[in-house]
């Protein structure tokens, strides 16, 4: 009788088991539409915007009259005190969250609400981060991590002016860190402490010791990315990319330069002079920062360029470090045709074997290659970016 009893039950199993499959199924398909839009307008006409998200490219937004549309100030996390405002009183430019009505007939994106940010008042916080971030910030690559404790020693500056800074990290710290491929503050994620690796670049903020050596940090971003030094094979500027012969791995190595990504190149007086002063430290501290040589797998974001709110020339109280990151900082902007076959360069850029995105790229540096890990070092600790608004309502 059992035995009967447990074969009828199996064909009625097997069905439930089925439609549990298939309801998942329904449920991821409907996790994987989008119900949300972050970025920033790049157009408008009648009741429609064009967005360009943080993530993945353009989109065609219809706004139909019953959307609610409001405006915050930035770092406003609630809408509490927010503004109904006209779909007329948004502009290009102004940074939008759009939640998108799950309703809406297939293939069409519509707005049940939007949150916008004006633009004049982003460049504003902006300019009021950066402040901070130079005030209050410290910055460098990451040699230690004590996850119990909430410890990050770093390592900041190059050669004589090389130190240790120790940031204090606790349950209130805001962690960061920053997207795959991605060098924008404002996409950046949250991730714990133990997300964070020893040879990253780290930037920190909060309230800092009489000589700078330590922080009780309120907010921390980190990432990793590549230090890369070698020749340009060949250019196409239409493409929007180089190839370059990677001094570490003598392997060819495809650069992609972003829209956003800085380029520039070191007057032959800087290049001599940052170079004699690489040189002179290569047996001394910057010795130690060899596993960090060309190509090696290294870090790149918090604030260092003027790009998303970075910060150039800050010198974290390191009079050396920081005229050598004005001294890059004020050497001159080129564009990628700028660049010609043969020449060498230094770069960071995102993650890869075969091809990466270029975040920041030097020219004029053949002779800093003289003392690779130094200036390698010095590169990295320059071209991080920190300090964009949020919208993540």
């Amino acid at each position: 009788m059992k035995s009967t009893m447990k074969i009828r039950l199996l064909p009625r199993i097997a069905l439930v088991l089925i439609g549990i499959a298939l309801l998942a199924g329904t449920v991821l398909a409907d996790a994987q539409a989008p119900s949300k839009l972050v970025g920033a307008i790049t157009a408008i006409s009648s009741n429609t915007l064009t967005v360009k998200t943080d993530v993945d490219g353009v989109h065609q937004v219809n706004v139909p009259a019953s959307a609610t549309i409001k405006r915050v100030a930035p770092g406003q996390k609630d809408l509490s005190a927010a503004k109904t405002i006209p779909f007329n009183s948004l502009e290009t430019g102004d940074r939008v969250l759009v939640k998108l009505d799950p309703d809406a007939p297939a293939g069409t994106e519509e707005a049940l609400q939007i949150i916008a940010i004006k633009q004049s008042d982003v460049a504003l916080k902006q300019q009021k981060d950066r402040e901070d971030w130079q005030l209050r910030g410290v910055g460098g690559l990451v040699k230690s991590v004590d996850s119990g404790s909430g410890v990050i020693v770093l390592t900041s500056g190059t050669g004589a002016a090389e130190k240790t800074i120790t940031v204090h990290t606790t349950k209130a710290t805001m962690l960061k860190r920053y997207a795959p491929a991605s060098v924008r503050y404002d996409a950046a994620l949250p991730a714990p402490i133990n997300a964070v690796l020893a040879g990253d670049q780290l930037r920190a903020r909060g309230t800092k010791s009489a000589n700078d050596t330590e922080i009780a940090a309120e907010e921390v971003i980190s990432g990793s990315f590549r230090n890369i030094s070698g020749t340009v094979i060949s250019l196409d500027a239409a493409s929007s990319t180089l190839v370059v012969k990677d001094l570490a791995t003598k392997k060819p190595l495809t650069i992609h330069i972003a829209n956003d990504a800085q380029m520039r190149r070191l007057q032959d007086s800087a290049a001599q002079m940052l170079a004699a002063r690489l040189k002179g430290s290569t047996t001394g501290g910057a010795a130690s920062t060899q596993h960090r040589g060309a190509g090696s797998s290294s870090a790149t974001n918090g604030g260092g360029q003027t790009r998303n709110g970075g910060h150039n020339g800050e010198s974290n109280g390191q009079s050396g470090s920081g005229d050598s990151q004005q001294m890059l900082s004020n050497s001159p902007a080129i564009q990628l045709g700028d660049l010609k076959k043969g020449e060498a360069v230094m770069l960071v850029a995102t993650a890869g074997t075969t091809e990466v995105t270029a975040i920041t790229l030097l020219a004029g540096v053949e002779p800093l290659l003289e003392a690779p890990a130094a200036s390698q070092n010095l590169l990295a600790n320059w071209s991080m970016s920190s300090g964009a608004p949020e919208v993540t309502q």
